[in-house]
């Protein structure tokens, strides 16, 4: 079993016809390879993409770009919707996404180029729309600090969406970012429960950290969202008011929530992390998110995907709601400013013809 893992399944990936299973009877007496399972290191691949810019069209969500320097997540967590993509290059979703990451090292020029091309027009762009850019990766290639500069010196605005407290690094570009309404901050604060946190996402930034990174960045003047994400029902919806609170007393001006998501193979990997740490209460919990989501466990229909139906989602939304206006949450996070942008003259002085 994988240590710090939030997934000890290998699924199978949908688009392959043909699966390779281990044998665990020919394999019972082999203690250096279990000790390998055990200690399975991450593994950083070149990722050569020739862009840098996912474009989105999903009426639930409120941008259309996001950069994304990094494919599969070390942090591990049991819930991420985004582990179906490791399928795309013909990995599995459950260890293979948070074990085999590709770095996309261009990424400071792929985005340069991005926001050089003549038609450009400024408008948010998001890291993190997919996988984390604060994951532990970024601590050796720093791609999303040198994305950061980039979008700094075009005076491009920028969102920023983690769960790691590693963002308090980059201090002094989102400081100085800031200043000129160029960014906005999202962390993502599941529970303040530290055990639960351990288990279901291993590699984050545990709750006492984030909170201290969002009291950071807050007193540096940097406009900071607390992202309750996701609210698993039956495991921790229950706290969502103490979340809040904690999250307000540090600092965020902002704040926004999202049911938990089971797309495709993110499924089989979630009901397996539950059987594995909440053996007693794993169906109750699925009972729960089923009465959100019409007697499914997941949903992909637009306007309900993030949000949930019926009764327990109403109530889940309705808490939500009464307990931003109690603590004094802002209903909008401050405007960003999009008419500083502007392509910078390259260092050698020669200007382009088109």
């Amino acid at each position: 079993m994988p240590a710090g893992r939030g997934s000890e399944l290998n699924p199978p990936n949908r688009f392959q016809v043909l699966r390779a299973e281990l044998d665990p009877e020919h394999l019972e007496f082999d203690d250096d390879f279990w000790a390998e399972q055990a200690n399975l290191k991450t593994e950083f691949l070149p990722d050569n993409s020739k862009s840098i810019i996912s474009e989105n069209d999903s009426p639930d969500i409120a941008f259309r770009y996001s950069l994304n320097a990094y494919r599969g997540c070390e942090h591990g967590c049991a819930y991420c919707y985004a582990r179906p993509t490791h399928e795309y290059l013909g990995l599995n979703a459950g260890v293979d996404f948070e074990s085999k990451i590709y770095v996309k090292e261009r990424a400071p020029e792929l985005f340069r180029e991005f926001l050089s091309r003549p038609k450009y027009q400024s408008e948010l762009i998001v890291m993190s729309g997919v996988t984390d850019c604060y994951q532990p990766a970024e601590r050796q290639y720093q791609l999303t600090r040198r994305c950061l500069e980039v979008a700094l010196e075009f005076h491009q605005p920028v969102g920023v969406i983690t769960k790691n407290a590693l963002v308090v690094r980059d201090l002094d570009i989102l400081t100085e970012m800031a200043r000129q309404r160029l960014v906005q901050v999202n962390i993502s604060l599941t529970s303040l429960d530290q055990e639960l946190t351990r288990t279901l996402e291993p590699r984050t930034s545990s709750p006492t950290a984030k909170l201290r990174a969002i009291r950071t960045l807050t007193d540096a003047g940097i406009p900071v969202r607390v992202m309750v994400a996701p609210i698993i029902p039956g495991l921790n919806d229950s706290s969502l008011p103490a979340v809040l609170e904690a999250a307000r007393e540090a600092g965020a001006q902002g704040a926004s929530y999202i049911l938990v998501r089971l797309p495709l193979t993110v499924l089989p990997v979630f009901q397996e992390w539950l059987e594995r740490t909440h053996p007693t209460q794993r169906e109750r919990i699925e009972h729960l998110i089923q009465n959100t989501r019409e007697g499914k466990l997941s949903s992909s229909q637009f306007g309900e995907r993030m949000r949930g139906t019926g009764a327990i989602a109403e109530q889940i939304q309705q808490t939500f709601r009464i307990f931003r206006r109690k603590l004094g949450y802002a209903e909008q996070m401050p405007e960003l400013e999009y008419s500083h942008f502007e392509v910078p003259r390259p260092k050698s002085g020669q200007l382009t013809l088109f």
